[in-house]
Order: C-alpha cells, then structure tokens, then sequence
C-alpha cells in the first residue's frame, strides 16, 4: 500500500543525519514538504536532502535552530510554516546522550543538558507549533523516546534512560490535551539501530555485537525501520491512533 501525504507540510528536527534524515527523505518520498532542521554539524546534509526532495517536486528547506533556547525554537517553527505554508507534522527526533556518566560522577550540568536536549527541545517546538497543528485537518506530533526509557538503557545512561522516559510522559499528556483540536500525539521508542554516530560514539564495536546477538529478529535496527513507523504515524492509517508508544527493537524488549 502506498501511504499518500501529498499537500502535508512536515518539520523533522535533528534532520540533517541518521534517523532524522531517513524521515525526512521517507515523508518526501511519500508527497510532503518537509522543513528539515539541523545543528552544527548536519548542515551539509540537511542541504543535500533539501536539494534531493527539491528533485522530487517537494518543496523543502533547511533551518538551523538551537532548539534548546526557547526563543530560537519559536522562530525556526514560524520561519518553517512560513517556508512551507503551514505545518501538520511535527517530528521531535533531535536527542543525545551527550556522554555516558554514572549518578556518582555526573554533573549538574550534564543532567540539565540531557534533559533539555532530548525532552525540552520537543516541549519548545511542539508548543510554538500548536497554532499551526490545531488549524490542519490532519495535525500530528511524533516525540522519540527510547527502549532506554523502559529498561534503563547501558552503563553510565540514567539521564538519557530518565530524559526519554519524561518525553513518554509529555507523549500522553499532549495527547490528552490536543485530541480535542484532532492532533494526535504519539512516542516511538527504537532499540538498536546500527549504523548511527549514536552508537559510534558511545557504543564499543564488541558491545554492539554481543547486543545484535540477542535480538530476536537477529538483526540491527536501521533507520529505515523507524522512518517507516513514523510514516504509519503521519498517515491517515494511524488517524485513530494517539497517546502511544511504539516498540521499534525486533524484539529486544516487550511490555
């Protein structure tokens, strides 16, 4: 079944790379136009993608945001509805370990930023958006919490396993506050997706093995496979559907 968003207007922050980007290119791919914002050092691939949807007849831009200033988040969500003439997608996919510390060692600062770039950037965007969701026919918000949130993820992840928690909690609570505007609100919450600079970086090469090893599907997440949920969520299948979590980790980790 192709799945149809031609004339809907999506914004994917942390677009630039990985699993942002899949997105972004997956919605494209499906009729969109996308915002595709990005941070530091995604800029030249939120361009590349911008210019691949452009060829696609999309029309598409990319918006540098520091999505943890509050002021920053409104303005990029403004310029993007301007760009795109209104928004009815909302993906908050930026997020970031930012480094692996134990309770003992953390800082205050490493706390606060954990939790500002993972579960405040979503809170800043999504609330400069409502204004614009609640006036589409087919409002939708996406948070991206983590299978962290459910078993406490790796050593030296508590902030990151309690930030994504808290997006499960602002998943629900936004759904009950804006399904009377007809805006859903729905988390997915991926296990191991290979092939990202999140495990890259905070991953060892022997320790993402011996984790693919005990997947029951005997494979790694990709990117896609998320992009795909996240394409189900913005569609007209899932119109009915809100307040959810999805599992998206081959079976690592049931409810």
């Amino acid at each position: 079944m192709q799945l149809d968003l031609t004339g809907r207007r999506a914004l994917v922050t942390g677009g630039g790379a990985g699993i942002g980007a899949a997105i972004a290119r997956t919605l494209g791919a499906a009729g969109a136009d996308v915002a595709v914002l990005y941070y530091t050092d995604s800029q030249e691939g939120a361009e590349e993608l911008v210019a691949e949807l452009t060829t696609l007849g999309r029309k598409a831009v990319a918006l540098f945001a520091d999505l943890m200033d509050p002021d920053s988040a409104t303005s990029v969500v403004d310029a993007a509805a301007e760009a795109l003439g209104g928004l009815d997608i909302i993906v908050n996919n930026a997020g970031h370990m930012v480094g692996r510390a134990t309770i003992a060692e953390m800082t205050n600062e490493h706390w606060s930023r954990v939790m500002d770039v993972n579960n405040s950037t979503a809170f800043y965007v999504t609330r400069a958006a409502i204004p614009y969701l609640t006036q589409s026919s087919a409002g939708r918000v996406i948070l991206m919490s983590s299978l962290a949130a459910e078993n406490g993820g790796g050593p030296g992840s508590v902030a990151y396993a309690a930030a994504k928690a808290a997006v499960v909690g602002l998943c629900r609570g936004l759904a009950k506050e804006l399904a009377g505007e007809g805006v859903t609100v729905n988390a997915m919450a991926p296990g191991f997706i290979g092939a990202t600079s999140f495990h890259n970086t905070f991953t060892a090469p022997e320790v993402q093995e011996s984790i693919i090893a005990g997947i029951p599907l005997k494979r790694a997440g990709t990117v896609q496979d998320v992009a795909n949920v996240a394409l189900f969520l913005t569609s007209d299948l899932a119109s009915y559907v809100t307040g959810q979590v999805i599992d998206i980790n081959g079976g690592l980790n049931f409810r």
